[in-house]
């Protein structure tokens, strides 16, 4: 009986992978907020005051985390790490859930917010787990691929 060693990412590629989605989401919020500007400027002359600008900020947040929970809860990874080849996953090895997921992406802001100090914790923990993943119990792993013909024994 053989067990499959994990392999744990590492504060590299999870910083390219974060990189790429902040990019993703950012361009998608973007081009939704010029075809809003776009109708707005059609539309007629349209002043934000600071209600307007507190509640674009809330729909900010809530379009960057929407894009976080959603991949993580229903395929465990997002665009960015399934370009960087991981996949975020709780201790049974299946994708969080939805919760699971909200909590992370707060532990994620959380981990961002005092100049990435919380990301320091992947360098020395022996799962190589930030803040957001204590907070949440999940773990980021390079998923093991078996080769066509050489699967587990029978």
């Amino acid at each position: 009986m053989s067990t499959a060693r994990i392999h744990y990412a590492g504060i590299a590629t999870r910083a390219v992978a974060l990189a790429i989605d902040v990019a993703i989401v950012h361009l998608l919020v973007f081009a939704g907020g010029a075809i809003l500007a776009l109708v707005a400027s059609l539309v007629g002359d349209l002043r934000l005051d600071t209600l307007a600008r507190v509640l674009v900020a809330g729909a900010w947040a809530a379009a960057v985390a929407g894009y976080f929970v959603m991949f993580w809860s229903m395929v465990g990874q997002t665009p960015g790490m399934r370009m960087m080849d991981l996949r975020v996953t709780t201790g049974a090895g299946e994708p969080p859930s939805v919760s699971r997921s909200l909590v992370r992406v707060v532990g994620l802001a959380l981990a961002i917010i005092p100049l990435f100090a919380g990301f320091l914790p992947v360098l020395v923990d022996d799962r190589r787990r930030g803040v957001h993943d204590l907070l949440a119990g999940t773990v980021v792993v390079h998923p093991v691929r078996v080769a066509a013909g050489h699967g587990a024994p029978a």
